[in-house]
């Protein structure tokens, strides 16, 4: 089974596969996008509610990869889903592929090359230049804005 991301809709992905998303996926699509979702439906693609479980396994694996603050809801429900269905995700979204990762979940891409390997994340402050493991708003020596840098970038 794949659980299809709105970037599936989006850039027209079919598969032979049975699939599976969220309804939270379908209130992101608009236009054509949002008629294929409709089809696919009626097609017989899964809706499914992922678990509250699998919502806070995912929200723990984003926390520990950094990526917290870029998922949205319908990212982490997804996710869940994906794992709920021990399938396969399927997402052009390098965030959603890091966590799926950490949760050793199978990812796939249409669009994109996809991630090469999973990262942990790292916040430096744009004021003073220090760097930080945890995420938050701003640094807490300057006061200044954090911006996510991965580990290893100048």
């Amino acid at each position: 089974m794949q659980v299809l991301d709105s970037s599936a809709f989006i850039r027209h992905y079919t598969t032979d596969q049975p699939t599976a998303s969220t309804s939270a996926v379908r209130a992101e699509l608009s236009g054509r996008a949002s008629f294929r979702f409709d089809a696919d439906v009626g097609g017989g693609m899964r809706l499914h509610s992922p678990s509250s479980e699998s919502v806070d396994r995912v929200r723990t694996a984003a926390d520990a990869s950094g990526d917290a603050g870029v998922l949205s809801e319908t990212d982490i429900g997804v996710v869940a889903a994906a794992f709920d269905l021990d399938a396969t995700l399927v997402t052009d979204d390098y965030a959603m592929q890091n966590v799926a990762e950490r949760l050793q979940l199978r990812t796939r891409t249409i669009a994109q090359q996809g991630i090469t390997a999973t990262r942990r994340w790292r916040f430096q402050c744009q004021g003073c230049g220090r760097t930080f493991d945890d995420a938050s708003d701003r640094c807490p020596v300057c006061g200044a804005a954090l911006t996510r840098k991965a580990p290893g970038d100048g």
